[in-house]
C-alpha cells in the first residue's frame, strides 16, 4: 500500500534555484570541529543566497536538539542568525526533522519562519521549463530492515515520552542526550566511512522503488545515509542522497528541470 504523502506546490521563479543539503550534525565530533563546520555552512549559505528561492535542510541539522518550554540548546548562533537573515530576505526555508533532531517543535518556525516537516513530502515544482515532482524527506526508518530503530522512533516521537523528558532540567536532559550522541556514526568518524552496500541493501533506494511503482516522482531526495548517491529508481526517476557535512560537504541544486549534486569547495568561498 502506497503511503499518503502531504503534497505541496512550489512555483519556481525564472532564474531562481532550490537548494538541498542535509546532515550537518552540528555539535560533533568536537565543539571546535563543529564551529569550523558551522562557519563553512554559513559561507555556503552566503554563496547561494543570490539566486536561492527555497533552501531545504533535510534533517539531522543538529546532532542533538530538544526544545523545552523556555530553553533550547546553546550554540549555533552563526548558523541560526544566517537562517534568520535568509528568511528576512524572502528566501523560503524548509526543514525536515531527522533522527537526531526529531524533537524540533515550533521554535524555528516562530523565530525564523521556517516550515518544518517530520515525514516525507511530495513536492510539485512548476517553472517556465515545465513541471517536476520530488519526494523529499530525511530517510530514517524507511524501507525494509532497521527494525530496532523503527521501534525506538515510535517511542521518541510519542508525546508522552517527550513530556517525561521535558520534566528533566535542561542541563541534565541535554547532558544525557550528548552522552548518547557520542555513540553516533559521525561522532566516531575515524572508524571508517560509509560504503555503498549494493542496490538490494540500500533501504532508502528500495523504499523509493516501492513508491515509484504506484506514484511517480522525477526525483527522490533524502539524507540520513551519510553517503552521497545518485542512483536510478526507474528509467525516468532518480534517487539523490545528500550525504553529510562532517567529512563530505555536498549539496544539490535544482533549476526547475535538472537536479545536480555539487561539492562545497571552501577555497572558492574564501577567495570571494
Amino acid at each position: 500500500m502506497t503511503p499518503q504523502f502531504e503534497k505541496k506546490t512550489i512555483n519556481l521563479l525564472p532564474g531562481r534555484r532550490t537548494y538541498f543539503s542535509s546532515d550537518f550534525h552540528l555539535g560533533v565530533p568536537s565543539l571546535a570541529a563543529s564551529r569550523e563546520r558551522e562557519k563553512l555552512i554559513v559561507s555556503w549559505l552566503d554563496h547561494i543566497q543570490h539566486d536561492a528561492q527555497v533552501v531545504f535542510l533535510v534533517g539531522d541539522i543538529f546532532d542533538f536538539w530538544f526544545e523545552y518550554n523556555k530553553a533550547v540548546p546553546k550554540g549555533f548562533v552563526r548558523f541560526l542568525g544566517k537562517l534568520a537573515e535568509l528568511s528576512d530576505r524572502g528566501i523560503e526555508l524548509v526543514l525536515f526533522t531527522g533522527n537526531h533532531d526529531m524533537w524540533m517543535f515550533d521554535y524555528l518556525e516562530s523565530e525564523i519562519g521556517a516550515t518544518i516537516y517530520r515525514d516525507p513530502v511530495s513536492f510539485t515544482f512548476q517553472s517556465e521549463t515545465g513541471t517536476r515532482t520530488m519526494l523529499v524527506g530525511h530517510g530514517d526508518g524507511l524501507g525494509p530492515g532497521d527494525n530496532t530503530y523503527k521501534f525506538l522512533k515510535k517511542i521518541f516521537r510519542n508525546p508522552f515520552f517527550q513530556f517525561i523528558f521535558r520534566l528533566a532540567h535542561p542541563d541534565l536532559g541535554i547532558w544525557i542526550a550528548m552522552e548518547w550522541s557520542k555513540r553516533s556514526r559521525l561522532a566516531n568518524v575515524n572508524k571508517g566511512e560509509e560504503r555503498y552496500l549494493g542496490e538490494a541493501h540500500e533501504w532508502i533506494l528500495q523504499y523509493c522503488k516501492e513508491i515509484e511503482i504506484n506514484l511517480h516522482h522525477d526525483f527522490y531526495v533524502f539524507g540520513h545515509r551519510h553517503l552521497v548517491l545518485d542512483l536510478n529508481v526507474s528509467k525516468t526517476s532518480r534517487y539523490i542522497n545528500l550525504g553529510e557535512w562532517v567529512t563530505q560537504q555536498y549539496y544539490a541544486v535544482f533549476d526547475g528541470r535538472n537536479l545536480e549534486l555539487k561539492k562545497v569547495v571552501a577555497a572558492e568561498y574564501e577567495a570571494k
